[in-house]
């Protein structure tokens, strides 16, 4: 018998999950990476530091994806809206004299102060006003656990980044298949006048194959990942 599925809703104004941006660009897929979720439910945990043998857990199981979008009066999809694109000053407009204002202000790896003064120019993308449901594969009592943890969370919970607040509840349901699972988020869609626009599956099937670095080996301040094959089917 195969394991079951927790079903989780992500819904905000505003995600973004990032797999390859670093630095001054800071860009978003279209879709849950497998770290950033896996970093949601640390947070739900309240789990810190690398977590490299609960991430080992977790390299190999089955994460599938559904996102949705507003549905027209047919219940079609409608048009997405493009990725915002928001440009952003970190450490911007504070006085280094000041020892907490001083804390705001990017530096160097020493301590010391950054080339060019501490100001940073940041563009960071969003997706906006989308809807995920993703089915996550595990033994019962871990999943259980998990749901508690999403009901109760230790840490904020957030779609990606910290600005990327859920405006609905995340944690719905342990399901004994992954169909039973997104019959649920069908059910959710219809309810929120959403329409399916294209699912995410582990591993290589017909559709569109992608190669992402978000498996998540390592967290902590000296991140690791490895690779992982999708497949990304768009509804006709």
């Amino acid at each position: 018998m195969s394991e079951p599925y927790l079903l989780l809703w992500l819904e905000a104004p505003l995600q973004s999950w990032g797999h390859d941006s670093k630095f001054g660009r800071r860009d978003s897929l279209d879709f849950p990476t497998k770290s950033g979720v896996l970093g949601l439910l640390c947070c739900a945990l309240g789990a810190a530091g690398e977590q490299k043998e609960w991430l080992e857990t977790w390299a190999n199981r089955d994460m599938t994806v559904q996102a949705f979008v507003p549905a027209n009066k047919e219940g079609k999809p409608v048009s997405r809206e493009p990725l915002l694109r928001d440009f952003h000053m970190v450490g911007s407009g504070y006085n280094d004299k000041d020892p907490w204002q001083a804390l705001l202000i990017p530096k160097k790896s020493d301590g010391s102060k950054a080339v060019g003064g501490g100001a940073k120019m940041t563009y960071r993308f969003y997706v906006q006003d989308m809807a995920y449901a993703v089915a996550l594969q595990a033994p019962q009592a871990e999943l259980e656990h998990l749901q508690q943890a999403l009901q109760n969370p230790v840490w904020d919970l957030y779609l990606g980044r910290k600005n990327c607040v859920p405006t609905d509840f995340i944690a719905r349901g342990i399901f004994a298949s992954k169909g039973a699972a997104f019959a649920k988020a069908q059910e959710l869609a219809l309810e929120k006048n959403r329409a399916l626009s294209f699912s995410v599956h582990q591993g290589e099937h017909e559709g569109e194959r992608l190669t992402l670095n978000d498996v998540p080996l390592q967290f902590g301040t000296q991140k690791r990942y490895r690779d992982r094959r999708v497949t990304v089917v768009k509804e006709d």
